[in-house]
C-alpha cells in the first residue's frame, strides 16, 4: 500500500478515535441550587443527543470557581461578570465566559408604597452592601430617577459616585440576603425574586421596578478556564440550554416572568 494512503487511513483513525473518546467523556458542569433545574433538564436532552453531560452542584458561591481552577470540572454556571472579575482579582483564578446565560432580574421593592413616585422626602432606601451587588442597587436608584451617579462608573458605582440625590433619600447598606427582612423597616429596598420568594412575604413580581437585559454584565455566565479547548461539546450543550424548547419550559417554571434570555 503506498505510504501516502497509508498516512491517510492513519490519521482517519485517529481522527475517528479522538471524536470517540471526545464523545465517551464526560463533561462536567459545576452549578449551584437556583441554577439547576434547567441545566438538569439540557442534560436530559443532551443525553438524548449522545453527550454525557454530569452536573455537580454546589451549595456556596466560592466552590465552583475553586473546583474549575483546579481541573474538576470543565465549566461552571452560576457567576455574572461582576462576580466573575471580582473572584479573578480576589482568588487570582484563571478563568474566562465563555457563553451567555440568562439575566435574573433584580427588583426595587416596598411594603408602604405602590409606586417610586409616591415616595417621601428623605424616604429611608436599603441596597446591597456589597461591591458587587451594590453597584447594581444604585444603577436600579438612577434608573427610577431617585438618583444620578457619575457618567461611566456602571456597576463600579459606590455611594460616593452619587452627584444628585433630588428627593434626598437616605441609603441603608446591607448584606444581600437581608434585604428582604428590611423591608418593614424602610420604604423601598432593592430585592432579589428568588429570596422574595423564599421568603413568602411578597408577591416576586411586586417589584415596583425592575432592571433588566439593558445591564448585559449581569448575564449568567458558562465560565471556564483561560486556557480550555473546547473539543465541541461544552459549545453543544449550550446550544441545547439556549434552545431547547424543553430547557425553555424548564427556565419558565423556576424564574417565572423574572428573567430573560441574555443570548437574545
Amino acid at each position: 500500500m503506498p505510504k501516502h494512503i497509508l498516512k491517510t487511513l492513519t490519521l482517519g483513525l485517529l481522527l475517528a478515535s479522538g471524536i470517540a473518546q471526545a464523545a465517551d467523556t464526560v463533561l462536567k458542569v459545576g452549578t449551584t441550587a437556583a441554577f439547576a433545574p434547567p441545566l438538569e433538564v439540557a442534560v436530559e436532552e443532551a443525553a438524548k443527543k449522545g453527550l454525557k453531560v454530569e452536573l455537580v452542584e454546589f451549595t456556596d458561591w466560592n466552590s465552583p470557581n475553586i473546583t474549575l481552577a483546579a481541573g474538576d470540572i470543565d465549566v461552571n454556571y452560576f457567576q455574572h461578570t461582576p462576580f466573575l472579575e471580582n473572584a479573578r482579582k480576589e482568588g487570582g483564578f484563571d478563568l474566562k465566559p465563555f457563553a451567555p446565560g440568562v439575566i435574573n432580574n433584580v427588583g426595587l421593592y416596598s411594603k408602604k408604597y405602590k409606586a417610586i413616585g409616591d415616595l417621601p422626602e428623605g424616604a429611608k432606601v436599603a441596597i446591597a452592601n456589597d461591591p458587587i451587588n451594590g453597584g447594581r442597587g444604585l444603577q436600579l436608584l438612577q434608573k427610577a430617577g431617585l438618583l444620578k451617579l457619575k457618567d461611566g462608573v456602571g456597576y463600579k458605582a459606590t455611594l460616593d459616585d452619587i452627584v444628585d440625590n433630588p428627593k434626598h433619600i437616605e441609603i441603608i447598606e446591607l448584606e444581600a440576603v437581608q434585604l428582604v427582612r428590611a423591608l418593614d423597616d424602610v420604604d423601598l429596598a432593592q430585592g432579589y425574586p428568588h429570596y422574595i420568594r423564599l421568603a413568602g412575604t411578597l408577591d416576586p413580581n411586586s417589584a415596583l421596578l425592575f432592571d433588566g437585559i439593558e445591564n448585559k454584565e449581569y448575564i449568567i455566565q458558562f465560565v471556564t478556564r483561560s486556557d480550555y479547548k473546547d473539543d465541541g461539546r461544552l459549545g453543544q450543550f449550550v446550544d441545547i440550554y439556549q434552545h431547547s424548547p424543553q430547557v425553555r419550559a424548564a427556565l419558565d417554571k423556576a424564574h417565572g416572568s423574572l428573567y430573560q434570555p441574555g443570548w437574545e
